[in-house]
């Protein structure tokens, strides 16, 4: 399975978990009265848009390069996936504390207690097939030794928001089923209030660690893999006295690379030689890594 179509893979998951998530959320905190219910159906229904904006911007990324874009759309997977950190903080961290605020403010006891735990209960399970779908799948892509590490170098902008969604829905889960049943057992409705303002305030920390990350794909930042031995190996393939001087590499999109390269070609002294020859290493390099989408050589005798 190619990086991209499994990233879709585990969008589309997430999409139909979420939903039904959300659907059956939204019932339990409407014949429960449970505002940290209410607070994980926003979040639930934040989610699933978020996941329909990821896949259009995985589509958009796709279109071929024209004259306003020459290097394609790829960023567009950057930009919708900022615009779902967005939605993240506003539409579900906010809500949540503002929810749980105001419910403080008029507590209620929960109606049906009972209802809304089988529905958490529930959520956690189709949450949990959804998070260890994108554990999967970053576990088939992550060349890095630990999970942090991959948090922080990914240049996989879908799979990091469905991955960091996920994991702060099965937390969120966990709070709001603690808080009901503290407040069911203990007859005080505040409980019910505070699930919902943590449950609110850890969605604004995720969105926020999250803005920070695809702000810096956004802006262009260096690709996750190492590519300078590789190329280094390619060049003197080629060109046997030559080096390379210098190699920068932006990330263009989620599985889209641009490289630069300035080479030393010594040893190359005819022009039409020369000419094949950069040819032939861009060539290799865009069989060896496809993910390379546009190289450029320039080629300087010191």
């Amino acid at each position: 399975m190619s990086a991209g179509g499994g990233s879709t893979k585990v969008i589309v998951i997430a999409l139909l978990a979420n939903l039904g998530i959300a659907i059956a959320k939204f019932f339990g905190a409407f014949f429960s009265g449970s505002s940290a219910l209410l607070a994980e159906a926003i979040h639930s229904m934040v989610d699933t848009t978020n996941q329909v904006l990821l896949l259009v911007g995985s589509r958009a990324s796709k279109k071929p390069p024209d004259e306003n874009h020459p290097l394609g759309y790829g960023r567009e997977s950057f930009f919708w996936s900022f615009v779902v950190t967005v939605l993240l903080f506003s539409l579900g961290g906010l809500f949540a504390i503002y929810e749980g605020v105001h419910k403080l403010s008029s507590p209620e006891p929960i109606s049906k207690p009972v209802l809304a735990l089988s529905i958490l209960g529930i959520s956690i399970l189709l949450e949990g097939f959804s998070f260890f779908a994108a554990l999967r799948e970053i576990r088939l892509v992550n060349r890095f030794d630990n999970l942090w590490t991959w948090f922080r170098r990914t240049t996989s902008a879908g799979l990091l928001v469905i991955f960091t969604e996920d994991a702060g829905a099965l937390v969120g889960l966990v709070i709001a089923t603690a808080c009901v049943t503290l407040s069911w057992t203990t007859g005080n409705p505040a409980w019910d209030a505070y699930g919902s303002i943590m449950v609110g305030g850890l969605l604004v920390i995720l969105a926020g660690f999250l803005a920070v990350e695809i702000k810096s794909l956004i802006v262009g930042e260096a690709p996750s893999r190492n590519y300078r031995p590789g190329v280094e190996s390619i060049v003197k393939e080629f060109i046997p006295q030559g080096r390379l001087i210098k190699l920068v590499a932006i990330q263009t999109g989620d599985h889209e690379v641009m490289m630069s390269l300035i080479i030393s070609p010594i040893g190359v002294d005819d022009v039409g030689q020369l000419v094949g020859t950069i040819n032939a290493i861009e060539a290799r390099i865009q069989s060896r890594y496809p993910e390379i989408k546009w190289s450029f050589v320039e080629p300087d005798y010191e």
